[in-house]
């Protein structure tokens, strides 16, 4: 589980530390920087995929996720008695994310390449990876790192000895994509596979040609497409395999009376069934409303048979009716006690719901001079953190 998120110079986010726990729960206003929160999040977690660089190039390049405003804000801006202003940069710029679970920790620093230092070159605007670390704990010592990238050179501590595995580390690539050896580097597989189990929803299609309102080719599908396509093999397998009392039950909670089938043609294509209460015959998919529709994927993705580490739900609420939210949310406490979940919301019903549970922990952030922050968290709530280059 994550205890601890770190951001550091990114869009709104530029100094955030914010601790977490099973259930999670992240609102605030509009333009608050819940949806920088989530990216910032998804680019962590590209870096096991090898894409963070490519996903920082879709954002606009890194120049432009680069917080916007002075380097340093003083107490006197916050007050109000001078004017915002910027002044000469003290320090590199760096884009800085990083996270702790109970055994391990890392980080991951991003910077652009000094100027004429990479030669003749057409990517002389992509990010380079500065420093990569990964240590023992929650909390970055120099005594418990474990791995430490700076640059080009990888090396990894070896019975108190540091042991040198290579010197020509790709600046564009992460030690994930670099460093696979289980003996010498058990940690970088660890925490790599850890960080490719994390599983994001943010857009389920339900327009009148999404695939899930269409009979799809079945397979067993113990975790839903991001975008819903294999709805209906997935609820199967939820039927067979995995908790079929919580499938009833959370179909009942959104539509008592009703009842979940899944029919199989003979050329093993899988449809949706749902039979409401008052009806002559079940309504397929194609026939559901948006709403409903989308209720079902959210029950097919929590209610998974491979619970994954971490799930990230944004804005889950789309297309919902909000009588359907306080069920939705029921649902998503159900799932966050078989997997950490992180919900994105604005929806009042829901968090209401959400945060009636007693382990729910709440995260409300608003924007003070431009600069993301948690409501309430001073200095001394925050969780230890510390930045292996922050001195560089």
């Amino acid at each position: 589980m994550i205890k601890t998120l770190a951001i550091s110079n990114y869009r709104s986010l530029l100094n955030l530390v914010i601790p977490f726990g099973n259930l999670n729960v992240i609102t605030g206003e509009n333009a608050s920087g819940k949806s920088n929160l989530y990216k910032a999040l998804r680019l962590l977690s590209e870096t096991a995929e090898g894409g963070v660089i490519n996903s920082l190039a879709r954002e606009g390049g890194l120049n432009s996720t680069f917080w916007a405003g002075p380097e340093k804000i003083s107490k006197a801006m916050r007050k109000g008695e001078v004017n915002i202003e910027g002044g000469p940069k003290q320090k590199a710029a760096r884009l800085r994310l990083g996270f702790s679970t109970e055994d391990f920790g890392y980080s991951i620093s991003l910077g652009l390449p000094p100027p004429g230092s990479l030669g003749p070159t057409a990517f002389s605007l992509d990010p380079e990876i500065k420093k990569e670390c990964i240590w023992a704990g929650e909390a970055y010592r120099p005594a418990s790192l474990l791995i430490d990238r700076t640059g080009a050179a990888v090396k990894v501590r070896s019975n108190r000895q540091w042991q040198v595995i290579s010197q020509h580390a790709s600046h564009f690539e992460s030690i994930f994509a670099q460093v696979a050896d289980p003996t010498t580097a058990p940690e970088v597989i660890t925490m790599r596979e850890e960080i490719k189990g994390w599983r994001f929803y943010d857009h389920f299609r339900s327009d009148a040609e999404a695939p899930a309102r269409l009979p799809q080719l079945g397979t067993r599908t113990p975790v839903l497409h991001h975008d819903g396509r294999d709805l209906a093999a997935a609820l199967q397998t939820i039927i067979e395999i995995g908790d079929v009392n919580a499938l009833n039950d959370a179909i009942s909670d959104a539509f008592p009376g009703a009842t979940l089938s899944i029919a199989v043609q003979e050329d093993s294509r899988f449809s949706v069934n749902l039979q409401q209460e008052g009806l002559l015959r079940p309504l397929s998919a194609s026939e559901l409303s948006d709403g409903t529709l989308r209720y079902l994927l959210w029950v097919a993705a929590l209610l998974t048979p491979r619970p994954p580490p971490l799930m990230v739900l944004n804005e889950p609420e789309t297309s919902l009716h909000p009588d359907l939210l306080p069920a939705l949310a029921r649902l998503i406490i159900r799932a966050a006690k078989n997997t950490q979940v992180w919900v994105v919301s604005h929806a009042s019903r829901l968090i209401a719901t959400l945060e009636s549970a007693e382990e729910c922990h709440s995260v409300h952030l608003e924007k003070v001079l431009g600069q993301t922050q948690v409501v309430g968290q001073g200095m001394l709530d925050e969780p230890l953190w510390r930045w292996p280059d922050k001195s560089k």
